[in-house]
């Protein structure tokens, strides 16, 4: 069966190895003319590492990231909320990865070239358009040079992110992206290592929150890179979503001024920061569904959601392991996709609702409404037992279970 992948980030890459390994005929194909490590830091959950593990990616990632340790939450004072081990400290059979994105990505775009041959990767060409029936489907790209670039198989795989060209021509009325309300400056900055030095961290509440992890091991000199967002509630920037956008430290720096914390000094970490990207924290609302006979959404494409629990990234894995177990159920690419979108529309729709209610994150919230000038005793401010239950109904709802390799 051959199939064309719209889109080589992180999803399409995957998707690419894995179906490759199951033995189809796959084709890449990437807007950009040259692709290159964007983005700053990203973390993959266990579930996820454990398809990247069966693609024989995991130890080449580990090598360059950080297998975290625990994920903490504090309020705006500093003080410890919730605490648990992650990955491979929690018993789980594979690691939580703090890794760079750009790292992840040009290390995906390594193993399919090498795996597919780097002639199946063909950059430079942007999905506008798709054909598609009950016998194939055929994706209209556009060069560089703005040739119009058909091309058929026996199945189209849109990765293309959350200005999908595919999902907009699927639902035309569904307009920009669905602002939070909250606008994100993300870096990474050379730093003294902090707790135990693969530690994961939130501290604050919905409107202004703080979040870092280091995503490469400790240095000769003793430093480590961190990668830190700072977050806060914000009118709607008059400007499009993206990467790159470079962002100004006076837009934000003076309210996380005196988060100097007796473990962590959150303005020197944001002083020291390499470059810094802002953006909008926006999502999309669940659709009906991601199929049109012989064509799929995956990632960002079918399931925009909010940067919290680790799981944009992780899900666009965890797509492409129930494509390929669908498609392998069946002799039929339609009934295939029927049964990947039965898989994963329900639990990923689940999250985008979760995580506009913060998700496990609820837990800085509820602290800080009921004790916004801090705490003398945890006790006083959640009942025995309440965390435990945050912490557990999201990893429920997000596949976060123990596996055996």
């Amino acid at each position: 069966m051959k199939v064309t992948i719209a889109g080589a980030g992180i999803g399409g890459l995957t998707a690419a190895l894995a179906l490759h390994q199951a033995g189809y005929e796959v084709s890449v194909y990437e807007s950009v003319s040259t692709i290159q490590p964007l983005g700053v830091g990203i973390n993959l959950l266990p579930q996820a590492a454990h398809v990247l593990n069966q693609l024989g990616v995991l130890d080449t990632l580990l090598a360059q990231g950080v297998a975290t340790q625990e994920l903490s939450y504090f309020n705006m004072h500093g003080q410890r909320i919730w605490t648990e081990p992650r990955g491979l400290f929690a018993g789980f059979d594979s690691p939580q990865i703090s890794i760079s994105r750009g790292t992840l990505q040009m290390t995906l775009l390594a193993f399919v070239q090498e795996q597919l041959g780097a002639d199946r990767v063909i950059t430079g060409h942007r999905m506008t358009s798709f054909a598609s029936t009950d016998r194939h489907a055929t994706a209209t790209f556009q060069s560089t040079d703005a040739v119009s670039v058909p091309v058929q198989s026996d199945l189209l795989i849109c990765a293309d992110g959350i200005h999908s060209a595919a999902r907009a021509q699927m639902y035309p009325n569904e307009g920009a992206p669905i602002y939070s309300g909250r606008l994100l400056w993300r870096a990474t900055s050379l730093a003294k290592p902090y707790l135990s030095g693969a530690s994961m961290i939130m501290a604050g509440y919905e409107d202004q929150k703080f979040v870092c992890y280091p995503i490469e091991r400790v240095r000769d000199d003793g430093l480590q890179r961190i990668n830190w967002i700072a977050e806060l509630r914000r009118p709607q920037p008059d400007r499009a979503q993206g990467w790159s956008r470079e962002g100004s430290i006076d837009d934000f720096l003076p309210q996380f001024a005196d988060w100097d914390f007796d473990w962590l000094d959150v303005p020197g970490l944001i002083r020291s920061a390499e470059r810094i990207y802002e953006y909008p924290m926006v999502d999309r609302d669940p659709v009906p569904t991601w199929n049109d006979d012989r064509v799929t959404l995956l990632g960002d494409s079918a399931h925009p959601m909010y940067p919290i629990g680790s799981n944009g990234a992780s899900q666009a894995i965890l797509d492409t392991q129930a494509l390929v177990m669908a498609l392998a159920q069946t002799d039929s690419a339609a009934v295939g996709l029927v049964q990947y979108e039965q898989a994963r529309l329900p639990s990923t729709a689940a999250i985008v609702a979760a995580n506009r209610g913060n998700g496990p994150e609820q837990c800085m919230q509820l602290a800080h409404q009921r004790a916004p000038q801090g705490f003398a005793s945890l006790d006083d401010v959640f009942e025995a037992g309440e965390l435990q239950a945050i912490a557990d109904r999201y990893k429920q709802l997000t596949g976060m279970s123990k596996r055996k390799t």
